[in-house]
């Protein structure tokens, strides 16, 4: 029982891949509205390196979970039979036409019409990767605390919280300002609103499970108090975010990264909850 921090290579490779695939459309969307002027869209093209360096890091944390990094080509050989080489062929593609489109768009070598289609592609990769990431867990069956329609709504949530944070904390570093940015807080406001239902609707749900020798409420005994410091932590990301939208400007970038900070530190919570709640259904499992 615990609150699954030794997973924690999985924790930072799911949430830190769910938010750059969220902060990713962001940005893309950005680039596709035609607002921009050619000097603000490259410098937006060129703040998506923060995008791949904190991909990469979830890549390099996922191979530590392998015990031996060598491990890691391994993963991907039953890809279409297995979730979990679907997860990282997924992950590999997105990451890889992603960046391969990036790097040819920073040196002017990507064609406007091509710019557009790399940028539709990679959206839909990324959304592809996240959906695949919560595949791995709800289809299991033989851990019925995963094997819920709560598993890759969570995913998809983690999308919405941090995915709009970390692309106007890109965009901001860009130099880029607008009315539509003041609409990516709402998005992240909805997407805790809805975070804070599932949790409670899924902490209900865990006193209906159990094995002939588990019971799932008493995996995470914390449980409650966990999730609570989760919501808190976004809801003061939210703060740090809006508040200076409320005085009339924009929020300065040392506020917005703390504000990214404590969405990470807050799913990262989350996340530690979620493989805490890992059990299998033993000899018998009700709900």
């Amino acid at each position: 029982m615990g609150s699954g921090w030794h997973e924690w290579p999985l924790m930072i490779f799911t949430v830190f891949g769910q938010c750059v695939a969220g902060g990713f459309i962001v940005l893309a969307l950005a680039l596709m509205k035609g607002s921009l002027s050619r000097e603000q869209q490259q410098r937006v093209v060129m703040s998506m390196f923060g995008l791949w360096v904190l991909m990469g890091i979830g890549f390099v944390a996922s191979t530590l979970h392998l015990g031996s990094p060598l491990r890691a080509f391994n993963s991907l050989n039953r890809v279409g039979a297995s979730s979990l080489s679907n997860e990282i062929a997924s992950g590999a593609v997105f990451f890889a036409i992603g960046g391969l489109g990036w790097l040819l768009a920073v040196v002017n070598k990507l064609p406007q019409g091509l710019r557009s289609l790399w940028l539709t592609v990679t959206m839909v990769l990324g959304v592809v990767f996240v959906w695949m990431m919560a595949r791995v867990y709800s289809t299991i069956d033989t851990v019925p605390t995963w094997y819920s329609v709560w598993t890759p709504v969570s995913f998809f949530l983690t999308l919405f919280i941090g995915g709009p944070l970390l692309g106007c904390l890109l965009l901001r570093l860009a130099g880029v300002e607008g009315w539509a940015m003041r609409l990516l807080p709402a998005v992240t406001l909805l997407a805790l609103l809805a975070s804070a239902v599932v949790t409670v609707m899924q902490g209900s749900e865990l006193a209906t499970i159990h094995s002939s020798v588990q019971q799932a409420a008493a995996l995470v005994p914390d449980y409650g108090s966990l999730m609570s410091w989760r919501l808190v932590a976004i809801a003061l990301a939210l703060a740090c975010w809006v508040a200076p939208q409320l005085k009339g400007y924009q929020p300065a970038l040392p506020l917005l990264s703390l504000a990214f900070a404590l969405v990470v530190a807050g799913e990262l919570i989350g996340r530690g909850v979620f493989y805490g709640l890992h059990m299998t259904v033993g000899m018998a499992v009700a709900s």
